[in-house]
């Protein structure tokens, strides 16, 4: 499976590309994206999509220097989609960014299948970090290779924060029973933080539900 993390932003946000045959779609551009054009272009690769786990502007900071390459092409959560359109002042202000609103964009739910560049993908819908935070399950069609994208709402040892608008602790622990169901040996690629594996989680995350 061919993918690559490139940190991007003021918070280091784990931006995944993943490519086939020349083809490619990108997990979170939350900063300026130069060294994923960069790499794009050093293998003569076409960037045909975005998907975002949540609206977050660390997540998405980065879409309005896409946009003119990708179009329309751009899938959030539909509880999310609010902060595309509207980008938070606040956190412009924290992050010290200026982000233009995004308009055209899809909506995705719960159980939805897209197809992209060699890439079978599956849409959960994982509340809790915000409202509309999707998980995506991403398996390479030519190998049945699998990771899982999970944006905020687990990391390594840890999860995504509640406190922020359209969190909630109830919701969050929920998502994480779905995310229990995987196998242990699923690769986690995981929105702030190193890799790490479900079995991993299972064993040391301390909020791993019970």
């Amino acid at each position: 499976m061919n993918y690559k993390r490139f940190p991007l932003g003021a918070l280091w946000t784990n931006a995944y590309l993943f490519w086939n045959d020349k083809r490619a779609f990108i997990v979170d551009p939350g900063g300026d994206p130069k060294d994923v054009l960069e790499f794009l272009n050093n293998k003569n690769i076409k960037l045909e999509a975005a998907l975002l786990t949540h609206g977050h502007l660390d997540h998405t900071a980065g879409l309005q220097y896409l946009t003119d390459i990708i179009g329309d092409n751009i899938y959030v959560g539909k509880g999310d989609a609010y902060m595309l359109k509207t980008p938070s002042r606040d956190l412009q202000v924290m992050l010290r960014i200026k982000v233009e609103a995004v308009n055209n964009f899809k909506e995705l739910k719960e159980g939805d299948i897209l197809n992209l560049a060699g890439f079978e993908i599956k849409v959960l819908e994982t509340p809790g970090h915000t409202e509309g935070g999707l998980c995506y399950l991403i398996k390479d069609v030519n190998t049945n290779e699998e990771v899982l994208a999970a944006g905020d709402t687990l990391f390594a040892q840890s999860v995504g924060r509640t406190d922020l608008e359209g969190g909630d602790e109830q919701k969050l622990e929920n998502s994480l029973r779905r995310l229990a169901e995987f196998r242990d040996d699923l690769k986690v690629l995981p929105g702030h933080g190193p890799e790490t594996l479900i079995g991993e989680e299972r064993r040391r995350n301390p909020f791993w539900p019970k």
